[in-house]
């Protein structure tokens, strides 16, 4: 029986896309190899290769995705959930993971290995739905610093969840609880891998909680990041380095 295609394009975009892949080197022999194609598996591939922009996984990239399954938030879904357009330079930066498959096999149930490009927290925040993030317009940390950072295109490997029992301990107590390969990210890091997760996959992170991050505010307070209910992501600026039953401290992994 044939099957009837709905028509999303117009002759014309049909004959444009055509004349191109001819340029690029399509041929009959290639053009017949996708009408063969077992469940049109080579032209979902060739849709999925133009709607990331031409990006294809590394073997790094690849055997990282096989060993973290939905705990990793890759190049991907970056480009399809934050609207990500990475450079060359961009690319080559994360195309090897920069940890062992034995390190990831140890955390691929606690943590989440991101590719992060360099987005504020602000950038971010434009970049979703309101309901997201807790505070817009009248944001304590709208004009913060640590808000605008961009920082840099890297992997990072977070943790889910606070640092084990981090809770209702002040900052230097919860410093000395972190293993030597261990670091405190900063706040963009924990709101870019909480936001995009819960893009990705629908789970949320630290909804009853907050988790203390590496940056300081202008004021000389620590910023946190949590609360991550229905009202949406809270960067908050209000607790202090003391001692909270709801607060405990991210972490992540430093690169092998």
């Amino acid at each position: 029986m044939e099957t009837i295609v709905s028509r999303t394009l117009s002759v014309h975009k049909e004959h444009e896309v055509l004349l191109k892949l001819e340029t690029a080197g399509l041929t009959d022999e290639l053009a017949q190899k996708v009408i063969d194609s077992k469940g049109n598996d080579l032209a979902a591939k060739v849709v999925r290769l133009i709607s990331n922009g031409g990006f294809e996984a590394t073997t790094s990239q690849k055997r990282s995705l096989e060993i973290m399954g939905r705990n990793m938030f890759g190049v991907e879904e970056a480009i399809k959930h934050f609207g990500a357009n990475p450079s060359k330079q961009q690319l080559a930066a994360l195309s090897a993971v920069p940890f062992t498959e034995t390190t990831l096999e140890e955390c691929k149930n606690t943590h989440i290995l991101v590719a992060v490009f360099p987005m504020s927290i602000l950038d971010i925040r434009g970049k979703v739905e309101r309901e997201l993030f807790y505070s817009h317009e009248d944001a304590w940390y709208n004009k913060q610093a640590f808000a605008k950072d961009r920082g840099e295109v890297g992997w990072h490997l977070l943790r889910k969840a606070p640092v084990p029992n981090s809770m209702s301990k002040t900052w230097q107590e919860q410093q000395a609880l972190l293993g030597k390969n261990d670091e405190t990210p900063k706040a963009r890091v924990v709101v870019y891998t909480t936001i995009g997760h819960f893009l990705a996959t629908g789970e949320r992170f630290f909804e009853s909680i907050y988790v203390r991050c590496s940056d300081v505010g202008s004021g000389g307070v620590r910023v946190s990041v949590g609360g991550f209910d229905s009202s949406g992501l809270l960067v908050d600026g209000d607790w202090g380095d003391g001692r909270d039953s709801s607060i405990g401290v991210s972490s992540a992994r430093k690169s092998d």
